[in-house]
């Protein structure tokens, strides 16, 4: 078991900056691929970025590719998304996944493990 806790999602306007954290514990030990989606009221969930166990591949949506980046720390077992240049419609609840085994994935049914979500509120 994986259990996986975003925070760093606020209110921010239009242009601005935020870093949305994902901490993980337990089974930790383990490589896992970590990805980012997003769900807008009213939408379906949606890919936004992913990474690899080793940090070396890295897929973003191309919505957010150029303004979004994706890290993670495996020392502090805390993946991280970096957001600039942030949109209104950027505005959702953002959700970090892990997926064991070290692969990165898009599609959010290869994830077994989800955490709660982060409110990402751009003002225009």
């Amino acid at each position: 078991q994986v259990q996986l806790v975003e925070s760093g999602g606020g209110l921010v306007q239009a242009g601005g900056s935020l870093r949305l954290s994902c901490a993980a514990s337990g089974r930790t030990y383990s490589p896992y691929g970590m990805g980012w989606f997003r769900q807008a009221p009213g939408k379906e969930r949606e890919f936004v970025a992913a990474i690899a166990w080793s940090g070396g591949r890295t897929y973003y949506a191309e919505s957010v590719k150029g303004r979004f980046t994706i890290s993670r720390d495996n020392v502090k077992n805390t993946g991280y998304l970096q957001m600039n240049s942030l949109k209104p419609e950027d505005t959702a609840v953002y959700y970090c996944a892990a997926q064991p085994g070290g692969a990165a994935y898009l599609q959010q049914g290869n994830y077994l493990y989800w955490g709660r979500g982060t409110q990402v509120t751009v003002s225009s």
